[in-house]
């Protein structure tokens, strides 16, 4: 088990569902996912779907110091972005996403994901995909 750990926005929307001895000792998030989740409530369509966008919004705030989106993340990002073009995906479709990635990069840090595709074709980028809590797995 890895001691400290960037997990991305699925992994912190899902974490109440994760198993443990797939997560890192201390797990991080990003200023990053901390933007995503906060557009989550305001683009609901539901009073349910609000309330519960608001309350993932509201643990994430209480349970993260999150890591910051700073100048070597700037930088990282560029080395992301530039390896997600020559995957040939579009930058612009998946930003959130090339951010969180050069935050863990920009910090030396793996990024635990329960959606790896997203992160497919990132040049530094230490991936460590988690199990989807809803589907079967070979080993429990």
């Amino acid at each position: 088990m890895t001691k400290r750990g960037v997990l991305d926005t699925s992994a912190v929307v899902l974490l109440g569902r994760l198993h443990e001895h797939h997560l890192p000792e201390e797990p991080v998030m990003t200023a990053v996912t901390l933007a995503e989740l906060s557009v989550g409530p305001l683009v609901a369509t539901t009073r349910k779907e609000r309330a519960a966008r608001q309350a993932v919004l509201q643990q994430a705030e209480a349970d993260f110091q999150p890591l910051p989106f700073d100048a070597d993340a700037a930088r990282a990002y560029g080395r992301v972005a530039a390896s997600l073009r020559a995957d040939g995906r579009k930058v612009q479709a998946c930003s959130y996403d090339a951010m969180i990635a050069a935050t863990a990069i920009a910090n030396e840090l793996p990024l635990y994901t329960v959606n790896p595709d997203d992160f497919s074709g990132i040049d530094g980028l230490d991936l460590r995909p988690i199990p989807h809590p809803d589907q079967p797995s070979s080993s429990t």
